[in-house]
């Protein structure tokens, strides 16, 4: 099974950026859509961004042209740039592969934390 390990969390204030990375232990070519998802504090975990393997996205209206996702299927890895930051986008960051069948996903990366602050 894939392993995901998540990266580039940390404490930024409103209005700032930040740039995920989600780097897999194997290739992601033949997973046909990746994601990043959040959980916020109380929270179910919520899916936010998703990526096909022909670079075909889509966005949760929270985070519609403020987050982009991308992926480097050569580099195993999957980004999440991230702009206009709000303090409602705090949350732990986690990528994984998306199917229909997410919600029952046992299978995830420790995630990277977010907190958006000033």
């Amino acid at each position: 099974q894939v392993q995901l390990v998540e990266s580039g969390g940390g404490l930024v204030q409103p209005g700032g950026s930040m740039r995920l990375s989600c780097a897999a232990s194997e290739s992601i070519f033949s997973i046909n859509t990746m994601g990043w998802y959040l959980q916020a504090p109380g929270k179910e975990r919520e899916l936010v961004a998703t990526i096909t393997v022909r670079g075909n996205t889509n966005y949760a209206d929270s985070v519609k042209g403020r987050f982009t996702i991308s992926r480097d299927n050569a580099k195993n890895t999957v980004y999440l740039q991230m702009n206009s930051l709000k303090p409602e986008d705090t949350a732990v960051y986690y990528c994984n592969k998306v199917t229909s069948t997410w919600r029952r996903f046992e299978s995830w990366g420790q995630g990277t934390q977010v907190t958006v602050s000033s």
